[in-house]
């Protein structure tokens, strides 16, 4: 026994020295062989549309604020409507009879599945899903099967199957299979997109992202109450888009790099039972999701990614999003920051001051990024986005990129790889938690292809 115990702590210390590395410690999951016939959707292109014709299913929160978005976005149109509750539908209908615009040729309502008509429906070209998460996948599927290009909001899959569901269905019917992920149209994130691109901040080796925001307030907004129950049954990083979406932008995922491993750690759900009482009113002893999750990826290149999550403690609002490179470094949170390399002559080194690095902030920083304008944010663009809103007007980018890239035959922002790489984050932090914190293979989801094309771009009309 003593001699077992003996081994144990020698092999622990040689490990932690780093002088041999660990083999076989990797938990893998399925990666389905692509099926005969079909083949990536890398740089996917469709016939341009002239006029996008949506339909819209769930029409709560989110569906609403895109109603009400969606008629300022040049050439698209909504042509229908659906919620299982009739009296959304009339809501979105006058939403639109206010602005002028066509009423919708389909309605949808009162059923569970009258998405299906609305997928069937001849004048409708996007299917833009907009219900709770549990839904997202059966819609998605069937929308494309009916021939139609989907756009899914965030989370637009919850599992291993749903992701690879998604892919495999795109790359059969050839259509766009996007989630719409509007943190990626954020101005600071977008500014400092182009700033990376451009080498300010050297090469780019490390990045931070999450989603940190206190839904005490909210939870009675969730039809339902679907969110809070997800988390109660749900243990993992079940909502980590907002967070990865626009840092694997700047680390070209599956454009020249891709995510190998991940290992995820929580806390004890210390807040989510208590929560789960109050709001429900009845006792609550078993809550599946930590209070703090936290997500260690790596890349392909030796590149590391750092993502969490927390809707459970009255932390402030935080996406986190840092960008950490050879040579310079962004950060959104706490406050707006960039700080640079910058060589200091010897006479001005003085080690009493060494935490005085040079940060840009307030005018300094609009100063710096004055100069950096993204390639896609016109300024035209930019103050129509902030008249419209929709999160400060990100939400109302998406959607104009998306109808712009619909309309013009060209590759979307987000394809279905970017989709299963920022969904996947959520099962596999699952499979990690619940195997002691294991490390879990991030599979390529491209099947080969990740390094096909070289760096993230925006694709524009000549």
């Amino acid at each position: 026994m003593k001699r077992k115990l003996f081994l144990f702590l020698a092999v622990a210390a040689l490990l932690a020295a780093g002088c041999c590395k660990p083999s076989g410690n990797v938990i893998k999951t399925t990666v389905p062989a692509r099926p005969a016939g079909q083949q990536d959707v890398i740089g996917l292109t469709a016939e341009p549309i002239e006029t996008v014709r949506i339909g819209m299913v769930g029409l709560g929160m989110r569906g609403t604020g895109a109603v009400e978005r969606i008629p300022y976005v040049p050439g698209a149109v909504i042509t229908a409507l659906c919620d299982l509750l009739p009296e959304r539908v009339e809501e979105s209908k006058a939403i639109l009879e206010k602005m002028g615009k066509p009423a919708p040729t389909g309605c949808y309502s009162g059923e569970k599945e009258s998405w299906r008509a609305l997928c069937e429906q001849e004048d409708v070209d996007l299917v833009y899903i907009c219900t709770d998460w549990l839904n997202h996948y059966p819609i998605a599927m069937y929308a494309m099967e009916c021939g139609k290009h989907v756009a899914i909001e965030v989370p637009a899959a919850l599992d291993m199957d749903e992701i690879w569901g998604l892919i495999n269905m795109s790359e059969k019917t050839r259509k766009h299979c996007m989630m719409l992920e509007n943190c990626i149209y954020d101005f600071f994130e977008m500014t400092t997109l182009e700033m990376a691109q451009r080498g300010l901040f050297g090469e780019i080796i490390h990045v931070e992202g999450a989603y940190c925001h206190n839904l005490d307030p909210y939870w009675d907004e969730y039809w339902n109450n679907w969110r809070l129950d997800y988390n109660q049954k749900i243990r993992g990083d079940v909502y980590p888009t907002h967070g990865i979406g626009p840092v694997c932008q700047v680390l070209d995922i599956h454009r020249g790099d891709r995510m190998t491993t991940l290992v995820s750690m929580d806390t004890k759900s210390f807040n989510g039972a208590k929560i789960t009482s109050n709001h429900t009113g009845k006792p609550c002893t078993d809550f599946a999701n930590g209070d703090e999750t936290s997500t260690l990826i790596r890349t392909e290149k030796g590149k590391t990614l750092l993502i969490e999550h927390d809707v459970m403690t009255p932390r402030p609002y935080s996406r986190m999003y840092q960008v950490v490179g050879t040579d310079g470094y962004a950060a959104k949170y706490p406050i707006p920051q960039y700080c640079l390399r910058e060589e200091k002559p010897a006479d001005q080194v003085d080690a009493k001051h060494i935490s005085d690095e040079k940060t840009y902030e307030g005018e300094e920083l609009k100063a710096l990024q004055a100069g950096y304008r993204n390639t896609i944010l016109t300024p035209e663009l930019e103050a129509l986005a902030k008249e419209v809103g929709g999160h400060g007007g990100m939400d109302f980018i998406m959607d104009y990129r998306l109808v712009y890239c619909l309309r013009h035959g060209l590759p979307l922002d987000m394809d279905v790889y970017d989709l299963a790489e920022w969904c996947c984050v959520a099962p596999l932090s699952r499979i990690s938690l619940e195997n002691g914190s294991m490390p879990v293979e991030v599979p390529d989801f491209t099947r080969g292809a990740w390094d096909r094309v070289k760096g993230f771009s925006y694709a524009l009309a000549k």
